[in-house]
């Protein structure tokens, strides 16, 4: 059985207080964010490489490891979505009270 180093090597794991995350070898980016970037810019990933500040290598690297593990990347972003919701409601809560 081929290991993730073997089929994804520009993929390292990352530990952080959500969990165990694939992210990009030397660029400090997760794999859900790179693809949420693609996806905003329409499947561009020249235009996404240029916007992260990184090569086209790591982007096409992402998006390969995005397309053999979809759920997994999925869920990552739909997590962060929810964060981020979550963190401007707050927001909104905290200026309205001071109103």
């Amino acid at each position: 059985m081929r290991s993730v180093a073997d089929t994804h090597p520009l993929i390292r794991f990352a530990e952080g207080p959500a969990g165990r995350r694939p992210a990009l070898v030397g660029s400090g980016l997760d794999v859900w964010e790179v693809i949420s970037v693609v996806r905003e810019d329409n499947g561009d990933e020249e235009e996404a490489a240029a916007y992260l500040e990184i090569s086209v290598d790591l982007v096409v690297a992402a998006v390969a490891y995005y397309n053999a593990h979809k759920l997994e990347i999925d869920d990552w972003i739909e997590l962060n979505a929810r964060e981020s919701d979550a963190a401007y409601a707050a927001w909104l809560a905290g200026h309205a009270a001071d109103d």
